[in-house]
């Protein structure tokens, strides 16, 4: 199989990060070089082992470069993939692919009027705590689920500069929230039927510093996603409600666990002491009637993210993240925008 070059345009965090982590463990793809408008960027290029540009221009002049990763703040990608793509490169952009479904349509049709390939990184796919939850969900483990939340939470508000600046795509749906939505539509078949959401801007910026969303799938099925950058303690990481237990994973470390009903004891529960009351509804079940039980393995997704480009560009695969797929993402986030903003529940396909 051809080795895939790569050139990259942006080498801030997630540029370098591609360049000294994730392209460098991939055998079948290589990185010749990188450009940045910052000085102190260039050096680094150059620190790293790869050639620095001078520019833009000269990296799509090189003729050894065969895929532009696009790694720039986020109302850059639309311009600088179109520029690779009519230079005839293929182009793998960083999250989100654009700032809305309307980019993103019209790049997908300058990819395909030009005959190039274009890829979006929606590598959190991958991540262990995902496919111990897409196991969870399709072995039934829980029974059948009926609701799944989702949550990424910290406390050091919103990282680096232009994150900071709505205009720039900065705020934690287009950050973090593209990452958890596409997991969920990727792992729940179906339509989506009904959005609702809400923001928080609590630290001050032009755009989202947090945000609560509820969608229902046609099937019945509810997700919570949730982002929070204020979260001076985490809620859990997946919390997943199924006919017959619920399941959680704590945090990153996959800590966590499945509780199952047993059906051997359905007998009610004795009254316990609430506050100043008593209840049964809120007892604990008693030790029979239930079982705790590990998560399951989950099931790695192979081939990598990057082994996969390398097949397409090749023509021996069908790839992974289908951009049909990434714009249903992006036509979801335009509906939770809108929610949010009407403080009103919208309809979604």
């Amino acid at each position: 199989m051809k080795k895939i070059i790569m050139g990259i345009v942006g080498y801030g965090g997630m540029g370098s990060h591609h360049a000294r982590n994730l392209i460098a463990a991939e055998p079948n793809v290589a990185l010749k070089g990188a450009y940045d408008i910052d000085p102190k960027r260039q050096e680094a290029i150059v620190a790293d082992g790869f050639k620095a540009y001078d520019s833009y221009e000269a990296l799509l002049a090189d003729p050894d470069i065969d895929l532009v990763l696009v790694a720039t703040p986020n109302d850059r990608h639309k311009p600088l993939a179109i520029q690779a793509l009519e230079a005839g490169k293929n182009v793998l952009s960083e999250k989100p692919a654009m700032m809305s479904p309307e980019e993103l349509e019209e790049v997908l049709a300058v990819a395909k009027r030009v005959g190039r390939e274009f890829f979006v990184h929606q590598n959190r796919r991958w991540d262990p705590d995902f496919r111990i939850v897409t196991a969870l969900v399709k072995q039934q483990q829980a029974g059948e689920v009926f609701r799944i939340e989702s949550r990424v939470h910290g406390a050091n508000g919103i990282p680096g500069d232009w994150r900071h600046y709505k205009r720039y795509g900065g705020g934690m749906i287009l950050d973090w929230g593209v990452h958890l939505l596409d997991q969920l539509l990727y792992l729940l078949d179906g339509p989506i039927v009904r959005v609702s959401a809400e923001t928080s801007q609590v630290l001050g910026n032009d755009c989202d510093d947090g945000f609560t969303a509820t969608l229902t799938w046609a099937s019945g099925i509810t997700a919570v996603v949730e982002v929070g950058t204020t979260n001076f303690i985490k809620l859990p990481r997946w919390y997943v409600k199924g006919a017959q237990g619920t399941a959680q994973i704590t945090d990153w470390d996959l800590s966590g666990e499945v509780v199952v009903a047993t059906g051997i004891d359905t007998s009610a529960p004795e009254p316990i002491q609430a506050g100043v009351g008593l209840t049964k509804t809120m007892a604990p079940p008693t030790e029979a009637a239930i079982r705790r039980e590990p998560l399951p393995a989950g099931v790695p997704l192979e081939p990598s993210f990057y082994e996969n480009v390398a097949e397409v560009l090749n023509g021996k695969s069908e790839r992974i993240v289908q951009n049909a797929e990434v714009l249903r993402v992006l036509r979801l986030i335009t509906v939770i925008f809108k929610a949010a903003a009407t403080h009103q529940t919208q309809p979604f396909e």
